[in-house]
């Protein structure tokens, strides 16, 4: 983490490792919403402990008063075995609406889709139980890739620009 009132400020020797992984488990690609004076975080876990399995991920949900000091309270969004996202389920873009969690992530069913995700829908009343849509990816690019770290901008009066 890095503080500045502008990029141009930024100063390295000032960073903060707030998400830290161990020898065990790899934190990476977090999506931070700030709501109701609560941040909240969901981020890709990697096992780490097999070389030939670190491409699979999972999505586990921490939250903060600060955005600095993280409580993680487990697991929002798992891969299901024998769906399109067998080994990976990683959470991009959330989004919370009266209650109600939104939230795009990718996944493969293969390791040699690695690169290549779909994009898929999961739902949820609590951020650490979302429920996919597992009957197919919502999104594919059209040009015969993958489409991964979907990212969701409000434009306001309803508009919205996706990435």
């Amino acid at each position: 983490m890095l503080e500045a009132d502008n990029p141009e400020a930024f100063e390295a020797r000032q960073s903060r490792v707030v998400l830290p992984g161990d020898a065990r488990t790899a934190v990476k690609d977090p999506v931070i919403v700030q709501a109701g004076g609560v941040w909240h975080l969901w981020a890709s876990t990697h096992p780490l402990t097999d070389p030939d399995q670190t491409d699979r991920m999972a999505t586990e949900y921490a939250s903060s008063t600060d955005g600095l000091d993280w409580t993680w309270h487990g697991t929002a969004l798992s891969p299901q075995p024998g769906q399109w996202d067998a080994r990976g389920a990683r959470v991009s873009a959330v989004r919370l609406d009266d209650g109600e969690i939104v939230a795009y992530y990718d996944g493969r069913a293969t390791s040699a889709e690695n690169y290549e995700e779909r994009t898929g829908l999961a739902t949820g009343t609590e951020p650490t139980a979302l429920t996919a849509n597992r009957s197919a990816g919502v999104a594919e690019s059209p040009h015969g890739g993958g489409l991964r770290y979907l990212s969701v901008v409000d434009l306001g009066n309803g508009r919205e620009r996706w990435y």
